[in-house]
């Protein structure tokens, strides 16, 4: 899995990758055909963002999270991707069972 992690107005320290990189490699333990991962870090007056946009076979998935720490917006971020994941894995065994065709 590549993970890009970019910044809009921060300055990314090597704890803020660190964390990211951590938190992501919690979600290939439920779907490991996980390719890239774009991770944007940006600062709008006092609310701190993070979105992310993940490749995997089967599609996109896109999450965003804001919050007032970063370190929490990453934690909610992770959070929403990884529900994300859990349910495209889902469907796509579901298709793969056949059950999408009744």
């Amino acid at each position: 899995m590549q993970v890009n992690v970019t910044g809009h107005h921060v300055e990314l320290t090597d704890a803020l990758r660190d964390y990211v990189d951590e938190k992501l490699a919690r979600l290939e333990r439920h779907y490991d055909n996980i390719t890239n991962v774009q991770v944007t870090l940006s600062i709008e007056k006092e609310r701190q963002q993070a979105a992310c946009t993940l490749h995997a076979a089967g599609g996109d998935i896109h999450a965003e999270a804001s919050d007032i720490d970063m370190y929490a917006a990453i934690d909610a971020l992770t959070d929403k991707l990884d529900r994300q994941l859990v349910k495209h894995k889902e469907k796509a065994q579901a298709r793969a069972q056949g059950a999408g065709a009744r």
